[in-house]
């Protein structure tokens, strides 16, 4: 157990109390909750189209399969040290999101596999056009879920805050930069545990953040009116 000192539960106790206030509360959490499902979902596409994942996924499921875990059982346990890190230095981030993110995602991932697996002919993505076919809508459903995500503003990835606390603790490197390092310092691990790094895994290494930040300001009016 971490003990975070009376400060600290002042500032968590200030924090969470100011989320509850957050304009269109309940809409903001069931929406949260519903993006961070819907990510896993389009993201059990993406692994079987093959052609890469985000960064942290590729990531994730490069070290899971060498375990021998469950994606969603790794990623919970990530999450967890990370959690740690950010609970240290960065509980402003820390919120419901949060705590979605850290275990629906890779749950989510798992269990519409596992439907998939059950449901789908055998050989289905062995064809370029399937593949090709799925990809594309799979990373719209994706940017759109993350956007939406990010837009409710109750909490950060554990992962997605590591950036933050590294431009936290030094002023001279932007934040974009520090992402664009994060990100392809992942998929070098990713790489290391035999991780196919696709052509997806690349593209949102450079794009992921931006293009999920302008979806979030397109859907902020339906948080913010």
């Amino acid at each position: 157990m971490i003990y975070i000192g009376k400060n600290g539960e002042k500032i968590m106790k200030n924090f969470i109390q100011g989320m509850y206030q957050k304009k269109h509360f309940a809409r903001r959490l069931i929406s949260v909750i519903l993006a961070v499902i819907v990510m896993g979902f389009a993201l059990s596409w993406l692994v079987l189209v093959n052609f890469g994942t985000d960064p942290c996924t590729s990531m994730n499921l490069a070290i899971s399969g060498r375990l021998g875990m469950s994606l969603g059982n790794w990623q919970a346990l990530l999450n967890c040290l990370l959690f740690i890190i950010v609970i240290l230095w960065g509980r402003e981030y820390i919120g419901f999101g949060t705590l979605a993110n850290m275990f629906l995602v890779g749950y989510s991932i798992d269990f519409f596999s596992w439907v998939w697996s059950k449901v789908l002919p055998d050989g289905l993505f062995d064809s370029m056009a399937v593949r090709i076919g799925v990809l594309f809508p799979a990373l719209a459903v994706f940017v759109v879920a993350a956007g939406v995500y990010m837009v409710t503003e109750l909490g950060t990835a554990p992962y997605d805050a590591i950036p933050f606390l590294i431009v936290k603790a030094q002023k001279k490197v932007p934040f974009r930069v520090v992402r664009m390092v994060f990100d392809f310092t992942v998929i070098v691990i990713a790489w290391v545990f035999g991780a196919k790094i696709g052509l997806v895994t690349i593209l949102m290494g450079f794009t992921l953040g931006p293009v999920i930040s302008w979806v979030g300001e397109k859907m902020a009016p339906f948080f913010n009116e």
